[in-house]
């Protein structure tokens, strides 16, 4: 059995993964068509922006013209559902994909040069990792100003120390092996057996810890546009739409499930792709982990 036929085979087993995978397809059909399917308004000048039906301060409930209500202010929040997905997989892919860069590197250098290299490049990784994720995040971008940007380039800041332990931990394993031992003393230089020998054999952890980062990674953004530090008002991110609910969270005096379309389907949003993410990364643990054979 081949690479691909046993991935599929090994997926198709783990129902719970294949819900993961289900679900990360769902969200990125939405990403993929939300220009159909909730299209911008002729006279918005960014399609991630809500179109407003009003500037009442009261929610509306789901109707035949906002089919998942609105928010205070009257932003539609079936166009920032979707467009909230496409906000979502351009923050984690984004975000990871710098992470593990740096992480490959720094942790390639480090763990296969050692040294002073390592030393000084490991208590740089431990300085970062002893302080708080998110507060770390919270000061970055507090001191870079709220915005997707700064609050991308504070979460990079802060996960690319995970992956550079990761990749150091393995290229120091895999460097004292045999077959990097006969390269080199072929004469190949330290590019070629980094690039060739070490790092195709190191990187399958990174694929199975940045998988499972992407939802950690929204959930983060998500928290911080709730703070009031990503996202501008208005703007198709599910943790700013969650911040617009939040004096509506009780309902109102007759009834405290008044506006719960206002916490419950930005929040159900981003609750099933943290699960899908988290889901379809088990699946790459299970599938990508040798000793499963």
């Amino acid at each position: 059995m081949n690479g691909d036929s046993r991935f599929a085979a090994r997926l198709k087993k783990n129902k719970a993964s294949l819900f993961g995978l289900v679900l990360v397809a769902l969200f990125g059909l939405a990403a993929l068509l939300a220009p159909c399917l909730a299209p911008a308004g002729a006279n918005s000048r960014d399609p991630y922006l809500m179109p407003q039906a009003g500037f009442a301060p009261e929610p509306e409930q789901p109707s035949t013209a906002h089919i998942f209500g609105t928010t205070e202010q009257q932003y539609d929040i079936f166009h920032g559902v979707m467009w909230g997905a496409r906000t979502a997989f351009k923050i984690g892919i984004t975000v990871v994909l710098i992470s593990a860069l740096i992480g490959i590197v720094l942790g390639a250098l480090a763990g296969y040069f050692g040294g002073w290299l390592d030393e000084g490049l490991m208590r740089a990784t431990d300085i970062v990792l002893a302080l708080p994720g998110m507060v770390l995040a919270v000061v970055i971008v507090s001191m870079l100003g709220p915005g997707l940007m700064k609050v991308m380039a504070a979460l990079a800041v802060v996960s690319w120390p995970a992956y550079a332990r990761l990749v150091r931990g393995d290229v120091m394993s895999v460097k004292e092996r045999d077959f990097v031992t006969a390269s080199r003393a072929m004469g190949a230089g330290s590019f070629w057996i980094l690039t060739r020998h070490i790092l195709p054999n190191s990187i399958y952890p990174v694929l199975i810890v940045a998988s499972l980062d992407i939802g950690a990674v929204v959930l983060t953004a998500a928290s911080l546009s709730f703070l009031g530090l990503g996202a501008p008002p208005g703007y198709s991110d599910w943790g700013q739409m969650i911040a617009l609910s939040r004096n509506w969270i009780l309902g109102s005096a007759g009834n405290p499930l008044a506006y719960w379309h206002t916490v419950l389907i930005p929040g159900s949003a981003i609750f099933l792709f943290v699960l899908g993410w988290n889901l379809l990364g088990d699946a790459f643990r299970d599938i990508l982990d040798p000793r499963q054979y």
